[in-house]
């Protein structure tokens, strides 16, 4: 067990909310028939020109004041996304850093795990707290609307933008921290969702969907299993004893398929993806923030989250409130 408490979330939605319904007039597709398959209603896209270290600076000041903590009490900072930050060098973390006033004061680096990446930086938080670094700021940010086009419709009518924080300290509390956590990667897989590097192409490169949805579906619930299964093992816990799954929602969809898949009932999951679209390693996060902020989260109970990402990586964390 490593114990570390969740001190405080956020989340930002930038810009303005987007209906499906336009998009789909957009692309001359049927507005009901895509919120029908895809289960997205509205998604949110950041003005052009929106500087990703703004938006996480922003997420994380309200984090850290959720946590009643200064900023430079921060001894590392993660910034996490899957299509890059504002720039490839360096790190956008020193920007974000830099707004919050930090100077010389903390570590900050750039993480991209695709969706997976939220969770992989948890664990890499986690594991900093619980050996003394911290506290520590997870800091994530989506800005997909900026790698979209209307000539790639499966993408163009799912993504959207968003920006969500946590900071994670020492668990003081009984009971209080990460039980158990998996993580594993499969990348023999053949290319599914890709944003290849435009220094390597030479183009201005948008996201793509490489792999027939009905393929990526099976690829994506091996990959959960195996994450579900280890996860579940290592803590010696049964999914029917956690209060609450928070899972990667790429779509509703998918969703509905893994509440199915694993008998959920649905008040312990929080859903988001009918609001904000698919927000690749923000999803995860952003959910966290609304289930500790709308439910009855209580001392003890156990939290599930669990992803799998372009690559393929998967994961999971189960962690519990302290008493």
């Amino acid at each position: 067990m490593l114990p570390v408490r969740i001190l405080g979330t956020a989340s930002v939605l930038p810009g303005r909310a987007v209906t499906t319904a336009e998009l789909a007039r957009e692309v001359g597709r049927e507005p009901e028939t895509i919120e029908q398959k895809t289960g997205i209603r509205t998604r949110y896209w950041a003005p052009p020109g929106t500087l990703m270290a703004d938006l996480g600076a922003q997420a994380l000041r309200l984090a850290l004041e959720q946590a009643g903590l200064a900023a430079t009490e921060l001894r590392r900072i993660l910034f996490v996304s899957s299509s890059g930050g504002d720039t490839l060098v360096p790190a956008t973390a020193n920007r974000v850093a830099a707004a919050l006033g930090l100077s010389g004061s903390c570590d900050a680096f750039d993480l991209n795990n695709a969706c997976m990446g939220f969770l992989s930086a948890f664990d890499v938080a986690a594991r900093s707290v619980a050996t003394g670094l911290g506290p520590v700021g997870i800091v994530t940010v989506e800005y997909n609307s900026r790698a979209l086009s209307p000539s790639e419709p499966r993408p163009y009518l799912i993504f959207g933008d968003v920006a969500a924080a946590a900071v994670l300290a020492p668990g003081t509390r009984p009971g209080e921290g990460v039980l158990a956590a998996a993580f594993g990667n499969d990348g023999s897989h053949p290319p599914d969702t890709v944003l290849e590097h435009p220094l390597r192409t030479g183009r201005l490169e948008g996201v793509r969907f490489h792999t027939p949805s009905r393929d990526m579906l099976r690829v994506v619930f091996e990959a959960l299993d195996r994450a579900t299964s280890r996860v579940l093992e290592h803590a010696g816990i049964p999914l029917g004893d956690i209060q609450w799954v928070l899972p990667h929602q790429p779509n509703g969809t998918m969703l509905r398929d893994i509440i199915e898949r694993y008998a959920i009932e649905p008040a312990r999951l929080v859903p988001v993806v009918e609001e904000i679209g698919s927000v690749a390693a923000a999803s995860i996060p952003f959910s966290l923030d609304r289930l500790l902020r709308t439910r009855p989260v209580r001392p003890g109970d156990r939290i599930l989250m669990l992803g799998v990402g372009a690559g393929v990586s998967y994961g999971a964390i189960l962690y519990q409130v302290g008493g």
